[in-house]
Order: C-alpha cells, then structure tokens, then sequence
C-alpha cells in the first residue's frame, strides 16, 4: 500500500527526506514520573521510525543533555549504530544547549557533530556524590543500627563513616566505567581528536567553539542551514516526535501527584544541569 501511495503521488517523493529526532534532558531509566526520561526504552520507537522513512537521506540528532546514566547511554549509542550501519544512513548531530557526558556519548554515535559555539561539549568523566551523616547522629543521640550478610551490603552507608576499603571498590568500578567511555570516543572519533587524553577525558567541558579545536566536534552549525547545504534548499524535514506520556493510571492520575512527581523530576533535573553552570 505504501509503495502504491507513493507511486500516485510521485512528485512529492522528489524532495530529500531528513529525520528529525529530539534528545533531549537527563538519560535515566525509565522512573514512571511525568517527565519523559531519556532512555532507550523511551526512543527506540523513534529510532526506528526515523531510519524507517521512505527515501531518507540522513537522520539528524538534535541534542540537549546534560548526561546521566552510563547505561542508557550506551544502549542508545549502540541502539543508533546498529540501525544506520543496517540501513547504511548517515547520522549527523546537533549539540544545542549542552552535549556532555552521556549526552556527548550520544553525539559521538554519529557521522558528523556540530555544535553551536556557546553549546557546552565534554565533560567525558564519572562522578558519584552524595552525603554523609554519622556525626549529625552522633550529635542527635541516634544509633544506627545496620544488619547484613554479606560484608559488603552495606558498603557506602551514608549514616556510618566512610572505609578506605568502599571509596577504593568505588574509584574502580569508577576507573572501569570512565575506561568504556573514553574508549567508544576513540573508537568514533579517531583521528578527529587533537589533544591529550589527560585533556579530553579529564571531566572538563568546553565551548562549541572550543570543541572545535580539540577535535570533539566537526563543524560549527545549525540543523537548517547545514541540511539545506548538503541536500539542497528544498529537503524536507519530518519531526519525529515522542508519544504522548500520560501518569501511571492515564488520565485519571491525580492532580496532586502529577504536581509531586513534577517537583521531584524538577529537582533532580537541576542538578544536573546545574554542574554545567546552566
């Protein structure tokens, strides 16, 4: 039936298609708040529908994260890959606000990067933080009182004092992690990149215009500006958009949950953004 549709109407398949998909906000499972997390379980519809159009000549990724989990991150990336090497598309990214972190992880799936030269580009690290508080007890009269099998099961507690033994277990599987990540930039970038590892993979981030010159990013650029110059002005662009997400029980979900889920997604939203200063 496809084929027969676009057969009838001939002269609209003549424009070059570009798929259009958003990525955007902190890459998280899948939480059942009201915010829509960046997951593959939330894209992969997308993803497909993108590199499933008739006749498309590149899949644009617009991308606006501050990062998140280093998990689905990689799903995504890997999920990104094995889709354009199937149906041999190019992919090309469009840093807006920020792609750092995991969200550079995500640039870095595809063919081309562009950046604008005040997006926020990098910080290729791994941070872990949190809070102590076994002198605030002690100072309260409270006993914490922790029962485990396993001598580890309890490691990192945040109401008992810290043990060399846990901040060493944690700086490795941190080390590890960090390892996998620089490791998918080298293996996408190659000889793109043109500084020191002890430079690009210290944590920092730059400017678009910075990136430029550390070989992070290819161009400086815009989605329409750069898709009209590579397929000429009239390529067309088809948005693909995300579903609708509705609560937990649809649209009988409560007022005043959705409005605590909101402020819950809200905060931990900002602190993300917040270590980039944004």
């Amino acid at each position: 039936m496809r084929r027969l549709i676009s057969k009838l109407f001939f002269w609209q398949s003549q424009k070059p298609t570009v798929a259009v998909l958003r990525l955007q906000g902190v890459i998280a499972a899948g939480t059942g708040g009201v915010r829509r997390s960046l997951s593959l379980e939330a894209v992969d519809a997308q993803l497909k529908k993108a590199f499933s159009l008739p006749d498309v000549k590149a899949v644009a990724l617009l991308i606006n994260s501050p990062g998140g989990s280093p998990v689905q991150s990689q799903l995504i990336a890997d999920r990104i890959r094995q889709l354009a090497d199937k149906k041999h598309i190019p992919v090309i990214a469009f840093c807006e606000d920020a792609a750092a972190s995991g969200g550079y992880w995500l640039a870095c799936a595809a063919d081309e990067i562009y950046a604008s030269p005040a997006s926020i580009i990098g910080s290729i690290g791994v941070v872990s933080a949190g809070f102590g508080f076994p002198d605030l007890l002690a100072k309260l009269g409270i006993e914490r009182r922790v029962y485990t099998a396993g001598t580890s099961k309890a490691m990192l507690d945040p109401f008992q004092p810290e043990k060399e033994a846990d901040i060493a277990h944690l700086k490795s599987l941190q080390s590890a992690l960090h390892d996998e990540f620089k490791n998918y930039v080298k293996a996408r970038r190659g000889g793109r990149l043109k500084e020191t590892d002890d430079i690009l993979f210290s944590g920092a981030f730059w400017s678009g215009t910075q990136a430029l010159t550390y070989g992070l990013v290819d161009h400086i650029g815009v989605l329409y500006q750069v898709m009209s110059q590579k397929f000429g002005d009239d390529v067309k662009f088809v948005q693909i958009a995300a579903k609708r997400k509705f609560g937990p029980f649809g649209a009988l979900t409560s007022q005043s949950q959705l409005s605590a889920e909101a402020m819950i997604d809200a905060a931990t939203d900002r602190l993300w953004w917040s270590r980039l200063g944004l």
